[in-house]
């Protein structure tokens, strides 16, 4: 067997922000493992959040044993961009070893287009506005805030986008005040869900608070960490695979919020197609998918996520299925 691993700096179409601050390239790790001629693919996106860079990403992955397999990861590595990364790469090769496609060999049913998301990152209200108007044919926008025109943004975005599903994602950006007094502004927008609106240390103060519309857990629900510990205040948790560690784990915590009651949305980090792939199959059982990362960049995969008609799809000459390759 044969890993090899490589950080890739994205370029972005347009400056890319949130209330932490802008970006302006995805920097991405991309794993291949061969063996017996076959090869598996793919991609992650270490989490600055958690402390985590493509430099100490590839570091983990370097320094593993000669041999090992999908199922030594979660021994192997903690859970966060370097174990997804491995994680997606081992699925693709066992797709290619069995001949089969890997939602058959994770046991899910053959996926099927789903609902477009795209989100409208953190700029000033006239820029969001434009972005959203030139988006408005998809199903769901989520907006970006934490910035100093939320109300208005929201408000104008729900014009400039009557017929889209809106959610709005703070990024721990508001204080409890702040919060307090957006919410009857994502009332009036008909905002349809609230994700990660406080530092994730100050969750206590949600479960008083009273808010009619729902909250999603993101920067709250931590690599390694188990969703019994989430605030009873969130509804819906994120999942995103790279703070998953891979698809293997993320389809041990869907069923797990599933059998806690919890809404589950399947997010991304900022990547080509090759990242969302993985995150499209789980997405097949979610209530909610973000994973337009791939629409935020300038070069992606040569073979990348099909877009028709407010719907998304993963060809199968991406990623999981016995002839696919990425072309990266």
């Amino acid at each position: 067997m044969k890993v090899k691993a490589r950080q890739e700096s994205l370029r972005l179409l347009k400056p890319f922000g949130i209330s932490r601050g802008t970006k302006l390239s995805a920097e991405v790790i991309r794993v291949s493992i061969s063996k017996d001629g076959a090869t598996g693919f793919g991609e992650a996106v270490p989490y600055p959040r958690y402390g985590e860079t493509t430099a100490n990403s590839i570091s983990q992955i370097i320094t593993l044993p000669a041999e090992f397999d999908r199922k030594d990861l979660v021994e192997l590595l903690p859970a966060g961009a370097s174990r997804n990364a491995l994680d997606a790469a081992f699925w693709d090769l066992e797709s290619k070893e069995a001949g089969i496609p890997v939602w058959t060999l994770a046991g899910f049913e053959k996926p099927v287009p789903l609902p477009m998301g795209y989100t409208v990152s953190l700029k000033d209200a006239d820029k969001m506005t434009s972005d959203a108007e030139a988006h408005s044919e998809a199903p769901l926008l989520k907006i970006k805030l934490g910035g100093d025109d939320d109300a208005q943004v929201v408000s104008r975005i729900r014009q400039a986008a009557p017929m889209a599903r809106l959610i709005v994602d703070a990024n721990e950006g508001w204080s409890i005040s702040q919060f307090e007094r957006m919410i009857p502004f994502l009332v009036e927008a008909g905002i349809e869900l609230v994700e990660q609106p406080l530092p994730s240390s100050q969750d206590h103060m949600l479960a008083g608070l009273g808010c009619p519309i729902p909250l999603c857990a993101d920067e709250s629900y931590e690599p390694g960490s188990s969703l019994n510990e989430l605030s009873d205040a969130y509804s819906v948790v994120n999942l995103k695979l790279d703070k998953s560690g891979g698809l293997t784990s993320a389809i041990k915590e869907l069923k797990r919020a599933g059998e806690l009651g919890i809404g589950v949305m399947v997010g991304c980090m900022v990547g080509s197609s090759l990242s969302m792939a993985p995150a499209f199959l789980l997405a097949q059982r979610a209530k909610y998918s973000d994973l337009d990362g791939f629409l935020h960049i300038e070069s992606d995969t040569q073979h990348p996520m099909l877009r028709d008609r407010g719907m998304v799809l993963a060809p199968e000459a991406l990623w999981g299925y016995p002839t696919s390759n990425p072309g990266l």
